[in-house]
C-alpha cells in the first residue's frame, strides 16, 4: 500500500484532536488552533483511498529546535507503511534540528533506533480541584506585560516561543495566573478545559512554595472536577506537590531528544506544557 502524506489545513486539526481523544490522550477543547498556528506547515496527515489514516505534528520553533507529537495511526492501519511514512515526513521536515518528543515508554527502543536519546520521564497525575485561599502575589496573567511572561517562559523551554505562548495564554476555556513579587514574574501557570476534566500546563515557578500558590489558583477554576498535571520525574519537588494534593499517577512518557539535552531550568518546571508540543 502507498498512502499520501500531506499538510493539514486548519479545519483538519480537529481530525488530529479526535484521534488523540480516541487514544485516551484527552486533548484540550481548544488546543487545536493554538497548536496549529505555531507552525501550520508542520501538521501532517496520511490519506489512503480518501480516508485519513494517520496524523503527526512536526513543529519548528526556530533557533534549531523542533518537537514531534500527534503521532497517531488508525488502528486498522497499524503495522503498515503509514506510520513509517508519517515518521519520515516529520523527521525530514525537522532535519538538522534538535528534535524533542514525549514518547510512549514501551516504544523507547524504537525511538532510540531513530536517533533519539532519553532525557527523563514525564508523569501524568490525576486529581480533583478544590477551592483555596490565594496569596496576594497571585494575579491574572492578563494584567502582566506579556513580554515579562515570555522572558520567564524562555528559561524553562529550549527556545523562545512567543508565537505559541501568546495563543496559549489567550485560548478560550483557559485560565492563566502569575506569581508577581518584587516587580517581577516568579512563576506562571495555565489550566484549560479538556474533553475530560482540566489540564494544568505549563506550571513554571522559582520554587515549590510559588508553584503551590499557582497550583491553588488553577485548581480553584476546576473545583470538584478532575485535574491532570504532567510533571518531570526529575523534579522531585514537582512530584511531591502532586502527592501532597493526593494526585495519582495515570501514565508516563519518555522525554527524548535527537541532540544534546537542552539547557533548561528543570527545577522550575513543575508542570509540562503539553505532551504534543513540549
Amino acid at each position: 500500500m502507498n498512502c499520501i502524506v500531506r499538510k493539514m489545513e486548519l479545519p483538519e486539526i480537529e481530525i488530529a484532536m479526535h484521534l488523540a481523544y480516541k487514544e485516551g490522550w484527552n486533548p484540550g477543547l481548544n488546543d487545536g488552533i493554538a497548536f496549529y498556528n505555531t507552525d501550520p506547515q508542520g501538521f501532517l496527515l496520511a490519506e489512503y483511498k480518501g480516508r485519513v489514516v494517520g496524523t503527526i505534528s512536526a513543529v519548528n520553533y526556530g533557533d534549531g529546535f523542533g518537537f514531534i507529537g500527534f503521532y497517531i495511526v488508525d488502528s486498522d492501519y497499524r503495522g503498515t507503511v503509514v506510520g513509517t511514512q508519517l515518521g519520515m515526513a516529520a523527521l525530514n521536515y525537522l532535519k538538522d534540528l534538535n528534535i524533542g518528543i514525549d514518547g510512549v515508554v514501551a516504544r523507547v527502543e524504537n525511538y532510540k533506533r531513530l536517533g533519539f536519546r532519553e532525557a527523563y520521564k514525564n508523569i501524568r497525575f490525576e486529581g480533583v480541584g478544590d477551592k483555596y485561599i490565594l496569596e496576594p502575589e497571585v494575579v491574572h496573567a492578563k494584567i502582566i506585560d506579556f513580554q515579562e511572561i515570555a522572558d520567564y517562559d524562555a528559561r524553562c523551554f529550549p527556545v523562545r516561543r512567543e508565537k505559541f505562548l501568546k495563543g496559549w495564554l489567550e485560548m478560550i476555556n483557559s485560565h492563566s495566573y502569575v506569581f508577581y513579587e518584587e516587580n517581577r514574574v516568579k512563576g506562571y501557570g495555565v489550566i484549560r478545559s479538556c474533553r475530560k476534566g482540566y489540564k494544568i500546563g505549563p506550571l513554571f515557578a522559582d520554587d515549590i512554595h510559588i508553584a503551590e500558590q499557582i497550583y491553588k489558583a488553577l485548581a480553584n477554576k476546576a473545583a470538584d472536577e478532575l485535574i491532570y498535571f504532567d510533571t518531570p520525574e526529575a523534579n522531585l519537588f514537582a512530584v511531591d506537590l502532586a502527592h501532597k494534593y493526593e494526585m495519582k499517577k495515570v501514565f508516563e512518557t519518555a522525554r527524548m531528544y535527537t541532540g544534546e539535552e537542552p539547557l533548561i531550568d528543570l527545577p522550575k518546571i513543575f508542570g509540562v506544557t503539553s505532551f504534543e508540543l513540549g
